[in-house]
C-alpha cells in the first residue's frame, strides 16, 4: 500500500517534472526561432536595433515634415522621434507575437503528432521570442534617448511591470488566435487586416491632443484600446518621465486578465480537437 503522503510526493514530483519539461521545450523553441530568424544574415541581431531606428527615421520625416505631425501637437518636434519609436516598438511586440502565434499550432503539427507535449507551449513560445526581440529594440530606444539628450529617470523601474502585463495580453491573444486558426484558416488573412486597422487607430505616429475633440463614443473606444494604454504606459516612463495614471495601469491589468482568461478558455476547450484538423 502506498500512503497518502507518498502519493502526494509522487504527484508533486510528476508535476515538477512536467514544469521542467515545458520550460526546457520553451527554451529550445525560442533558441531555434532566434537562430532561424538571423541565419545567413550579414548583420544578424543588429537588425533588431536597426529596423526600429530606420522605421523611426522614415516615419519621423514623413509625419514631422510632410504632415507636420509633432510640431503642433502635445509633443515637441525634438521629442517626436522618441515618442514615435517607443510607440512603434511597443506595438510591434503585439503585432509580431500574435502574427507568429496564430500559426504556431499548425506549424507544430508534425511535432504534435509524434510527441506528447502541452499544446499551449507553442503560442506562448512565440510571445516570449517577441520579448527577446523587444530587448534588442530597447537598444534603439536608448540610442534615440542619448541622441536627443533625454536622461532616464527612476520611472524606468516600472518597465518590467508594463512588459509583464503586455506579455500576458499577447499570450491570451496568441492562444485564442492559434486555436481559432486551426479550425478557421481565414483567421490568418483576417488578422492582418485587423492589425492594419489597429495600427491607425492607435497613437503610434499621431499625437493624442485632439482625442478630446472627438465625439464621446469615439473617445471611449480610443481610451479602451488596449494598445493605447500599453503604449501610454511606456511613453510615461520613457518620454514623459512620470508615473502612469491609475486609469492607465488599471486598463493594462484589466486587458491582460481578460485576454489571458479568454485565450485560455478558448484554447483549453478546443485543443483536444487539434489533431483532427492539423
Amino acid at each position: 500500500m502506498i500512503s497518502k503522503s507518498d502519493q502526494g510526493m509522487i504527484v508533486s514530483s510528476h508535476a515538477k517534472n512536467e514544469v521542467e519539461k515545458d520550460r526546457f521545450i520553451l527554451k529550445q523553441l525560442v533558441t531555434k526561432d532566434f537562430k532561424i530568424k538571423y541565419r545567413r544574415s550579414f548583420l544578424g541581431v543588429a537588425w533588431s536595433v536597426l529596423n526600429p531606428l530606420l522605421m523611426m527615421i522614415v516615419m519621423a520625416v514623413v509625419f514631422s515634415t510632410i504632415f507636420a505631425q509633432g510640431r503642433n501637437g502635445a509633443v515637441s518636434p525634438e521629442l517626436y522621434p522618441l515618442y514615435l519609436i517607443v510607440g512603434n516598438v511597443t506595438f510591434s511586440v503585439m503585432s509580431e507575437s500574435t502574427n507568429q502565434a496564430l500559426m504556431s499550432i499548425i506549424w507544430a503539427s508534425s511535432l504534435l503528432k509524434k510527441v506528447k507535449v502541452h499544446r499551449w507551449v507553442f503560442p506562448v513560445q512565440k510571445v516570449l521570442f517577441s520579448l527577446v526581440n523587444f530587448g534588442f529594440s530597447l537598444i534603439a530606444v536608448a540610442i534615440v534617448m542619448i541622441w536627443f539628450h533625454v536622461v532616464p529617470t527612476w520611472h524606468l523601474i516600472l518597465l518590467p511591470v508594463c512588459l509583464f502585463l503586455l506579455m500576458l495580453f499577447c499570450m491570451g491573444l496568441g492562444m485564442m488566435l492559434s486555436a481559432l486558426t486551426v479550425f478557421f484558416r481565414d483567421i490568418m488573412h483576417l488578422w492582418s487586416v485587423v492589425i492594419t486597422a489597429w495600427t491607425y487607430l492607435t497613437p503610434i505616429f499621431w499625437t493624442t491632443d485632439f482625442i478630446g475633440q472627438m465625439p464621446h463614443a469615439v473617445r471611449i473606444i480610443m481610451y479602451a484600446n488596449p494598445m493605447y494604454n500599453y503604449i501610454q504606459f511606456m511613453r510615461d516612463i520613457f518620454l514623459f518621465q512620470t508615473t502612469p495614471t491609475f486609469f492607465t495601469v488599471g486598463m493594462c491589468v484589466a486587458w491582460a486578465v481578460v485576454a489571458l482568461v479568454l485565450g485560455y478558455v478558448v484554447f483549453h476547450k478546443s485543443e483536444h480537437k487539434f489533431i483532427l484538423y492539423i
